[in-house]
């Protein structure tokens, strides 16, 4: 009985000195002085619970294990608990979500959450194995390799499809429509992001793709614009910016690039259970495109980040929203660095719009929608009669001539060598429309 008792104290004075450990974390970050613990508060019974069951896998189970690997998985299992988006951090997964924020890490260029036990890919990011590969927004990843995704935790299956540039990795996913699981091949790489791409559509109306928040991603948006005008050799008539298959990343970079259109009023602001959760961000009196007109493009894929530069573009009416209704992530997560080098990954706070809409599981509904289509060309790929259908009412000069990239536009001269318009991306296609009919209107 005596054991019992030391391993129950024993036991519970390992929890309470993890417990204070993660709040002194806590406080570190947040700036607080002191963590107050309510001792009446703490669930004893329960903590019984956890040593005999502690003890009894140290003592019953089929092998040996370790102190350390029980009480990480413990953690692990209760911030897991939690939401899909809180996770304890061992430190090499530490280690690769900083190298994630700054724009280089190796790997397959996924983004992902849990969903159901299983692997729910968000966006596949622009220009990686995965975008290549033909992996998409909302693909359920079942199998790794020849290993069940399913019980496999999120931090465990991202370790998983990392690894060294160069080595291979078969990736099951099941995609909805499909008849069967799907198998891919990819190969890793070192991925660099550049968050940032833009290019002229045509005289006066430019266009900027975003395809994540990082650190730098609101002075390379900076940089893109000045491109834009003077390549534009003057003000821009119009600008469509691209947010879709954006799965978010740094709450300041996404002020940062909101800021950029707004002159003035709220952007974004945060709420939740410890003062300094709340936030508040405003837009400096600057617009660098002068007013000149915006349409937003999102989809599915567009997330966290994504949906705050867009929720703040549609409310302060600076732009419309076109596409697809967003993917619905309205939660703040904060980095906790923890004494022993790992970190907790918390959420402490949902993000509200500047019209005080919660995004949470919600979504941006767009101004205007649009199907998810995709056009390809006709005499480069055999069409099943669905997609055919499914194509037909946006085809704008019959027949397409060649295979364009997917996100670009591209004019050819016919054979009576007038200029016409071959769209793949029929989403730009009529963002770019109604662009030059707010252009006319706004003579």
């Amino acid at each position: 009985m005596q054991k019992k008792n030391n391993l129950f104290i024993l036991s519970l004075g390992i929890m309470l000195g993890v417990f204070i450990g993660i709040c002194g974390s806590v406080v570190a970050e947040k700036g607080k002085v002191e963590p107050v613990v309510d001792s009446e508060a703490l669930p004893f019974e329960d903590l019984r619970t956890f040593t005999e069951i502690f003890g009894r896998i140290k003592r019953d189970y089929v092998e040996p294990v370790s102190d350390k690997k029980l009480l990480e998985d413990a953690i692990k299992g209760m911030l897991s608990g939690l939401d899909p988006h809180s996770s304890y951090l061992i430190p090499e997964e530490y280690q690769e979500l900083k190298e994630g924020t700054t724009g280089q890490f190796g790997g397959l260029g996924i983004e992902v959450t849990m969903e159901n036990g299983f692997i729910k890919v968000v966006s596949p990011i622009d220009d990686t194995p995965a975008q290549r590969a033909g992996i998409k927004t909302g693909d359920l990843i079942i199998r790794l390799d020849d290993e069940p995704v399913k019980g496999m935790s999120l931090a465990d299956a991202v370790k998983k499809m990392r690894g060294e540039p160069g080595s291979k990795i078969e990736i099951t996913v099941v995609r909805e429509g499909a008849d069967a699981p799907i198998k891919m091949n990819l190969v890793r790489a070192v991925i660099k992001v550049q968050s940032v791409k833009s290019r002229m559509l045509e005289k006066n109306y430019g266009y900027v793709r975003v395809s994540s928040f990082q650190s730098g991603t609101g002075e390379s948006l900076k940089e893109a614009l000045a491109n834009l005008k003077k390549e534009n050799t003057g003000r821009l008539k119009g600008l469509v910016l691209d947010l879709r298959n954006n799965p978010g990343g740094v709450l300041n970079a996404a002020v940062d690039v909101s800021d950029a259109f707004l002159k003035s009023g709220l952007i974004v602001y945060t709420e939740g259970r410890i003062e300094n959760s709340e936030m508040r961000f405003n837009a400096a009196p600057d617009d660098l495109i002068d007013g000149a007109p915006m349409v937003v493009l999102i989809n599915a894929g567009s997330a966290s980040a994504s949906e705050i530069v867009a929720g703040a573009l549609q409310d302060q009416k600076r732009a419309i929203i076109m596409g697809e209704k967003s993917f619905g992530k309205g939660s703040v997560q904060t980095i906790l660095p923890t004494s022993n080098g790992a970190a907790v990954k918390l959420t402490t706070a949902r993000y509200y719009t500047p019209s005080g809409r919660s995004i949470q599981a919600e979504g941006i509904e767009p101004d205007i929608t649009l199907a998810n289509v995709k056009l390809e060309s006709l005499d480069k790929i055999d069409f099943d009669p669905v997609k055919e259908a499914d194509l037909s009412h946006h085809l704008q000069n019959g027949k397409i001539k060649e295979m364009l990239k997917e996100g670009e536009l591209d004019v050819k001269p016919d054979k009576d060598k007038e200029k016409s318009s071959d769209f793949k991306d029929y989403p730009l296609y009529q963002a770019l429309t109604l662009l030059k009919g707010l252009s006319i209107v706004n003579k």
